[in-house]
């Protein structure tokens, strides 16, 4: 790397330039760190604080709930860029609002920050003398970690650099970008090393660490994203035959504060939001409470930033019990109840969003869990890579009718076609992980977000005009200007 010394060229400014090739120290810390099991510990930690940074704006809940049919935000501070698709690759109006945080240039930052970390962990954990078994799934929970950032970044950006190794050199920081093929085969590759090692679900693994049954679930999904329906097939079936996890009774015990402990027979794998001083937390409560911090069921501190569209609320059957996780009136400070139409002022039609409620948050802080993998997840993965592989079998039904008969609906209509099973999938998929990141990439995964998005608007959004190029977000173009040998994806340059 190359550093000028400006002193020396005050001086010898006429013998010409006073330029020096310098050592990079940038790994002397790492080089020196992974000698004791406290350092292992302590290496693995700041992985989990990359996916801590990641899920505190929760920028992956936001670029993807924002784009998709569900909810939308109140059209302030820049967040309506996602929801008109009228970003650009150097994500001007997130960075002009302070909104970065919430942008996918978050995304970007916090994976490869993660996978960075992950790959010393990786690197130098293995010979540390120390306790061998804590050792081994050390190491496996930094491949599940490198797998999920991986995944993270393909299912937003597409084809994008794998990094595998940590950086010893400024050039090893420079990575051609990988095919997107080969960018799952690394995240499969990662996971099966994972598997191998972790423990099988037990109430002694910490909160937030991953089970074997966690990264056979994160296995399922992303071959469900690659289309590998056999093998989506098989992680989703080993998770549930396991019997490690179970739909809980209630939905609504899945989410909120209150029900932390609970959910987590249903919550595999969650962002772990913490409400106690120096406690990661996400500000995801107080984007969905009502504004000015009305509604004390919804947490001490919120500002009425994102609402569910009213065609959303409207499509589910009067009996759906996940419906009772929206809402279209309030209780106020007051005690007093607040109608839809005063709801928020830029429409009439305000539909709340109850999935991440604290009443007893530390003002803006939640305990609210933010789920990122379920168990309902597994059952509708395995129906709809069943369908892929067999059509409408009797075990495709009865995987979706689980998650049916929790909601309290009556069996899916027998008879469908194949295609017709799949996008039934894909409809109770969407009623059953609103608001959790995920119907973005499912309309994406399956081309369907140029015929969907077009037909999801109301007042505030009237318009939505998307191309194909937004399937994927551009790769950010601070990091193409660091990183001479990445191209931005084809359709965004």
């Amino acid at each position: 790397m190359k550093k000028y010394v400006f002193s020396a060229c005050i001086l010898l400014f006429a013998l010409g330039s006073c330029q020096l090739n310098e050592t990079v120290y940038s790994s002397i810390a790492e080089n020196n760190f992974y000698k004791t099991a406290s350092d292992a510990e302590a290496g693995l930690t700041a992985v989990y604080g990359a996916l801590g940074d990641l899920y505190s704006g929760p920028s992956p809940l936001m670029i993807a709930d924002f784009s998709a049919d569900q909810v939308y935000p109140r059209p302030v501070v820049g967040r309506n860029t996602y929801t008109l698709y009228s970003y650009d690759p150097n994500y001007t109006t997130a960075k002009s609002f302070g909104r970065a945080f919430e942008s996918p240039l978050d995304v970007w930052q916090n994976c490869y920050r993660g996978i960075e970390r992950a790959n010393w962990v990786i690197d130098r954990v293995p010979s540390i003398a120390m306790e061998t078994v804590r050792r081994d799934q050390i190491v496996a929970e930094a491949y599940f970690l490198r797998a999920f950032f991986h995944w993270m970044l393909a299912k937003n950006f597409g084809s994008v650099p794998v990094k595998t190794n940590p950086t010893l050199s400024e050039a090893d920081a420079y990575t051609l970008k990988s095919e997107l093929a080969d960018v799952y085969t690394q995240i499969y590759s990662d996971l099966e090393k994972a598997e191998a090692a972790l423990p099988s679900y037990s109430a002694a693994i910490p909160t937030g660490r991953p089970s074997l049954e966690v990264a056979a679930a994160l296995h399922a999904k992303a071959a469900l994203y690659d289309q590998k329906w056999s093998i989506a097939l098989q992680k989703a079936q080993e998770v549930i035959n396991s019997g490690k996890y179970k739909l809980l009774p209630d939905v609504q015990q899945v989410y909120g504060a209150s029900n932390e402990q609970v959910g987590r027979a249903e919550n595999m794998w969650a962002f772990e939001s913490e409400s106690v001083s120096g406690g990661r937390s996400s500000q995801i409560m107080s984007l969905y409470g009502p504004r000015n911090s009305d509604g004390p069921a919804y947490g001490k501190s919120s500002f009425g930033s994102i609402f569910a569209y009213q065609a959303f609320f409207d499509s589910f059957e009067a009996n759906d019990k996940r419906r009772q996780l929206l809402d279209t009136t309030y209780i106020n400070v007051q005690g007093k109840v607040v109608h839809q139409k005063d709801i928020t002022p830029v429409t009439t039609q305000g539909v709340l969003v109850k999935k991440y409620q604290d009443p007893n948050s530390n003002g803006g802080s939640a305990a609210a869990n933010i789920p990122i993998l379920r168990l309902a997840d597994v059952y509708l993965i395995a129906a709809e890579a069943e369908a892929h592989l067999n059509g409408a079998t009797t075990t495709a039904y009865q995987y979706i009718n689980i998650v049916r008969a929790r909601a309290g609906l009556d069996d899916l209509a027998e008879g469908l076609s194949q295609d017709a099973f799949i996008d039934a999938v894909l409809q109770e998929r969407s009623w059953e992980f609103f608001a959790e990141g995920d119907r973005w990439y499912d309309l994406t995964r399956t081309n369907k977000f140029l015929t969907v998005i077009p037909a999801a608007v109301n007042s505030v959004f009237p318009v939505r005009t998307l191309l194909a190029k937004h399937k994927y977000f551009p790769i950010p173009q601070d990091e193409i200007n660091a990183n001479p040998r990445i191209e931005q994806n084809p359709d965004w340059k």
